[in-house]
């Protein structure tokens, strides 16, 4: 069996105080948001999971297919023998970058779950002989640090997850990444395209209503970790595409006038009948607008891969020489 290593990097109660920090900022704002990645508790991860395999949620399905096709064309390209992978869950479609890049010594999953790092990077270390996986609990989208592994390095940010970053804050994070690599090390990014807003839609607001169920299980998490009382029945789920920022927002739409206590906030929240609660922003690209945000950080993109129907993009990144 191969090293498995698990850094926490995260304090022990770093969660629940950036919770509260979140809740307290994004209701007493204007207009009310929360952030997606309050989505993801057991249950919502199981909901999520669900989403995937509807027949209106393409980008799972097309990112899959842009790396099983493509898989050796990135592992030739990046020459990688570090792979670090940013949210990395259940590492189940980095499984396909595993296969292909021949030259691995160490892959680093990088996620605020230490279950789910522990279950994946110990059947990984049990799977493949030879390979070290140092996994660390730690929030992407802040301060992180890299263990001393070989380059070079090729980081791996998949699902379309960075269309969740308003574009300051992916400005933000994408000089981060580059601040963590040296030149001529990559970055692999996953990029949900613009397209006809009837496939947007739909593919956030389903027919059997899996993603309306996620979407207000983020007042269900409230509820139980800061003793709220939110009524998700009280909560329509509404989608919308926003033709000039090129994004799907997801919101909470209030059915009536209502208050909500969060006593752990000491907290009243007053909605309006038909106020909406921002829960997501997912934007959509074009490939001239990625090659310039990552420019900007740094970095040349040198490749550019989409599925059969043009719905989803990898494009794979190299950083330029220290600024």
């Amino acid at each position: 069996m191969s090293p498995f290593l698990l850094t926490r990097t995260l304090p022990e109660d770093a969660t629940d105080a950036a919770l509260r920090a979140d809740v307290l900022h994004g209701l007493t704002g204007t207009p009310k948001t929360l952030p997606p990645k309050w989505f993801y508790d057991a249950h919502g991860s199981e909901l999520f999971e669900k989403i995937t395999e509807l027949p209106e949620y393409y980008p799972t399905r097309a990112e899959r297919e842009i790396l099983l096709a493509r898989a050796g064309e990135i592992a030739l390209a990046s020459g990688a023998r570090t792979l670090v992978e940013l949210g990395s869950g259940s590492s189940e479609k980095t499984r396909h970058l595993l296969d292909a890049l021949p030259g691995l010594h160490t892959y680093v999953p990088v996620d605020v779950s230490e279950s789910a790092l522990t279950q994946a990077g110990q059947a990984l270390a049990a799977e493949r002989p030879g390979l070290d996986v140092h996994a660390l609990i730690a929030d992407f989208t802040g301060s992180l640090t890299l263990p001393d592994t070989p380059g070079p390095r090729l980081v791996a940010f998949l699902g379309g997850t960075i269309g969740n970053l308003l574009p300051a804050e992916r400005a933000a994070f994408l000089a981060s990444v580059r601040a963590l690599l040296s030149p001529g090390d990559a970055l692999l990014l996953g990029t949900d395209l613009v397209k006809d807003e009837s496939v947007l839609v739909a593919a956030y607001d389903d027919a059997a209503g899996v993603t309306a169920a996620f979407n207000k299980n983020v007042l269900s998490v409230v509820n139980r970790e800061l003793e709220a009382d939110f009524d998700p029945d009280a909560f329509d789920h509404v989608a919308l595409w926003d033709t000039e920022q090129e994004w799907i927002e997801m919101r909470l739409r209030s059915r009536a006038a209502q208050t909500v206590k969060i006593p752990a906030l000491d907290l009243a929240v007053h909605f309006a009948r038909g106020e909406e609660l921002r829960t997501e922003v997912s934007a959509k690209f074009r490939e001239d607008g990625v090659r310039a945000e990552l420019a900007s950080a740094g970095f040349a993109l040198t490749h550019w891969w989409t599925d059969a129907e043009g719905r989803f993009a990898l494009s794979l990144s190299v950083a330029g020489q220290d600024r």
